[in-house]
């Protein structure tokens, strides 16, 4: 039986956890904190994230990141971005097997995409790392509802094998050779679901919510396009698919936290009141950063931007993005 690490026992990492049992996979889940790792291995839970959901007996559970990568025949990454060079750097250099990262962020000060960050400080080779990403909000997946995503590889034959991992009567995982544009799109809309959160915490329609998710697409695709992604990764799964689905559902902790400031908090309070990471709210600057360097326009992220980091009210931000000038779509 294939042997699985992953890493990182939030609600992401454990679901996906669940999705690696269900293809067949023996799972070894790495948690900081031991009072976590001994409920997924004595009850089955994971109730600080998964609540009383059971998971799978083929999912096992450690706090020592020696046991969980001992015999592994591939690993999948699940820690915060923000994070994830120091965890990385803390770490024993990663086997020589296939890496799955389901890390959906760019870190902050080297504008760096997560694949990057995973072969510089994790030591691994970049022709071992995979992507994955889609429309997969993991309260969904938990319950094993359908839905489907986005592995892509370097090559085909990594792609293939690592969609295999994750293959459920639930997931149908689809393959791709172009990462950087799979994971700008996976980065992406989590700042351009902050903005939608918040039109609709002030108040907005559906007819404001639709014009920001289609603009926001043209500015990701801007982005992905000038960065070597194809045009095409961006209308699929990994693109359209998991936008939307980002930018609509409550799952969403971006658009909750876009909710909470539309609603009037201000960032620290909209992200207490959310309990969990919004990857968006420290992607927003890198990515801003990135499209200033690369000269492509992205006005929904710099309104995020001004928000988020410099404290601009919500409102002021949303009638400049309504009053910008007349230009071709």
């Amino acid at each position: 039986m294939r042997r699985l690490a992953v890493l990182g026992a939030g609600s992401w990492g454990t679901t996906f956890a669940q999705v690696l049992a269900d293809g067949g996979s023996e799972v070894m889940l790495w948690a900081r904190r031991e009072e976590v790792a001994a409920e997924v291995r004595t009850e089955h839970r994971n109730s600080a994230y998964l609540g009383e959901h059971l998971l799978p007996e083929a999912v096992g559970a450690t706090s020592r990141i020696d046991e969980t990568l001992e015999g592994a025949d591939g690993i999948v990454l699940a820690v915060p971005a923000q994070s994830l060079r120091a965890t990385l750097a803390a770490w024993p250099a990663l086997p020589e097997v296939p890496v799955l990262s389901l890390i959906k962020g760019i870190e902050r000060g080297t504008d760096a995409r997560i694949s990057e960050v995973i072969a510089q400080a994790g030591r691994t080779d970049p022709a071992r790392i995979g992507v994955l990403s889609g429309p997969n909000l993991s309260g969904e997946i938990a319950r094993r509802q359908p839905c489907g995503s986005v592995v892509a590889a370097p090559d085909h034959t990594l792609a293939e094998s690592l969609a295999m991992w994750c293959q459920t009567s639930y997931l149908r995982a689809y393959t791709s050779t172009d990462v950087i544009g799979v994971e700008i799109a996976g980065a992406v809309k989590n700042v351009i679901a902050i903005a939608v959160g918040a039109a609709t915490g002030l108040g907005h329609g559906h007819n404001t919510t639709a014009s920001l998710i289609t603009r926001g697409l043209a500015e990701i695709t801007r982005l992905g396009v000038a960065l070597g992604g194809r045009p095409e990764t961006f209308a699929g799964l990994a693109g359209m698919g998991d936008l939307v689905a980002t930018c609509s559902s409550p799952l969403s902790r971006n658009h909750r936290l876009g909710l909470a400031l539309g609603r009037g908090l201000d960032v620290m309070s909209a992200a207490q009141e959310v309990g969990q990471t919004a990857e968006g709210v420290a992607t927003a600057r890198a990515v801003g950063d990135l499209a200033a360097r690369l000269g492509v326009d992205m006005p929904i992220t710099r309104a995020v931007v001004d928000v988020v980091d410099h404290g601009a009210r919500i409102e002021d931000v949303t009638t400049a993005l309504l009053s910008r000038s007349i230009r071709p779509e």
